[in-house]
């Protein structure tokens, strides 16, 4: 890139972020958390439609990223360079630290619960990210948005180990791996065949129960110990 191209695409990522409502969108999303197009239409308190426009500029900059899930677009930021640019202006402003992120949703349903046939909650998204740091996961070419999986070597056997067919889960009839939004910590769990064979796997060797009249589960004692063991969980919730 030359020069004047390099000057054109910085003045135009400097536009992107200095127009009010996308700067509110942007900073709403350094959390880490993604959100609905709905979502950072109130934040930025403007209209859906105005939003769409908005969210759009800052896709086409690079700036965010939108997958689908279900009838819903997710949009986060578009990597850590990002997240470490807005630190910055925001360092340069002199402000100070943003309001966390508080869910709504029941403790019990907040720590861990099944969604659909996989893990969710804070304990699903825990086990992506240790996946995802452990190197057992690769991202694959996007599809409609949505950010899939690949198991790496390292990966394959460490599932193999836990007794999973990766290959079983490889030729059913669904998607393999893929970054499922929770709708309570607005961060990925691992959805997908492999999701589930890992919540069966938990069920079967007794490391997690399940309510008879709920979405809940409950880490048990051996739970923990084989998780922090195994995926080096630090903190497992109750």
């Amino acid at each position: 890139m030359d020069v004047t191209n390099a000057d054109d695409a910085v003045s135009g990522i400097a536009a992107a972020i200095g127009e009010p409502a996308r700067s509110k969108m942007l900073y709403c999303l350094l959390d880490g958390r993604a959100r609905t197009s709905t979502e950072l239409a109130i934040v930025a308190e403007v209209s859906p439609s105005t939003a769409s426009v908005h969210l759009q500029r800052l896709k086409d900059k690079r700036l965010v990223k939108a997958f689908a899930q279900g009838k819903h677009r997710y949009y986060s930021l578009d990597g850590l360079n990002v997240a470490a640019a807005l630190e910055a202006l925001s360092v340069l402003a002199g402000q100070g630290a943003r309001p966390p992120f508080v869910p709504n949703t029941p403790n019990r349903l907040r720590a861990a619960r099944t969604c659909y046939d996989h893990i969710a909650g804070t304990l699903g998204v825990a086990l992506h990210d240790r996946f995802q740091a452990l190197r057992w996961l690769t991202e694959a070419p996007a599809e409609a948005e949505s950010q899939t999986y690949e198991l790496t070597a390292a990966g394959v056997k460490a599932l193999d180990q836990l007794g999973i067919d990766v290959e079983a889960a490889r030729r059913s009839r669904r998607r393999f791996a893929y970054a499922c939004v929770d709708w309570s910590e607005r961060r990925p769990h691992l959805g997908g065949a492999i999701g589930a064979a890992v919540l069966n796997v938990a069920l079967k060797r007794g490391w997690v129960l399940q309510d008879l009249d709920s979405r809940a589960l409950s880490v048990t004692r051996s739970g923990k110990r084989e998780m922090h063991a195994r995926f080096g969980l630090e903190s497992i919730v109750p």
